[in-house]
């Protein structure tokens, strides 16, 4: 279990982002639609995960959906643009799926899911969710499994001019998560993902660090993802 992404939500076109991403220096492109859910999105590579700017396209479909992320997307959006949730990839994930069931937690179950790239390719990849009302409270992480294997979907993003040489000296090393109670949401987190607590309520994972700190305000949510250059 790794990261795979990192979701911030925004009012902004994924074309608006891209030339925002290129003033800082970095480079950034639309990723696609996806056209059952009524958004779409711009990405921006790392070395070991990847940002996803999320939007809303069409909210007549955005609104009817029964879509966990897409709930959570039109919720945050009342309030401001922000950091949404993360992504952490899994292999197996039907029997990942059993295995947090027999934990306690519900799921959606095993989703398949697609997107239309700018250059009209469908990319395919399976989902899942833990069952949580949308609410201030800190979501879950989501859960995915490629159809592709990271080595052959990395290599066709060479390819495509998605990630970029200078892409992969930038890495994500840390999600800070601004919570009412750390020691509970990273022992309830640490049930779920199977992984042991760290130091000073955080989790470590192969390729990043998931922090949790106290916030002063009434909304639990993930508040800076951190991106480094690597050596």
């Amino acid at each position: 279990m790794k990261l795979d992404h990192v979701v911030y939500f925004t009012s902004k076109e994924p074309e608006q982002i891209v030339v925002e991403q290129l003033a800082n220096g970095r480079h950034a492109v639309v990723g696609g639609r996806h056209e059952k859910w009524g958004t779409h999105n711009a990405l921006l590579y790392t070395k070991n995960a990847y940002i996803e700017w999320l939007s809303v396209e069409k909210i007549e479909i955005a609104q009817q959906v029964v879509h966990p992320l897409t709930k959570l997307l039109l919720h945050d959006l009342e309030q401001d643009d922000g950091w949404g949730t993360i992504c952490l990839s899994v292999d197996k994930i039907e029997k990942f799926n059993e295995e947090v069931e027999n934990k306690g937690f519900y799921t959606s179950g095993v989703l398949n899911a697609s997107r239309r790239t700018a250059n009209g390719q469908l990319r395919k990849w399976k989902m899942l969710f833990i069952d949580q009302p949308v609410s201030h409270e800190l979501p879950y992480p989501f859960f995915i499994e490629w159809e592709e294997t990271e080595e052959t979907r990395f290599e066709k993003l060479r390819e495509d001019g998605t990630l970029k040489s200078d892409n992969e000296l930038l890495e994500i090393t840390e999600c800070i998560f601004s919570v009412d109670d750390p020691l509970r949401v990273t022992a309830e987190w640490a049930i779920l993902l199977s992984q042991k607590v760290g130091n000073a309520d955080d989790i470590v994972l192969p390729n990043v660090v998931l922090k949790f700190v106290v916030h002063d305000g009434e909304i639990d949510r993930l508040t800076d993802v951190v991106v480094g250059q690597t050596d």
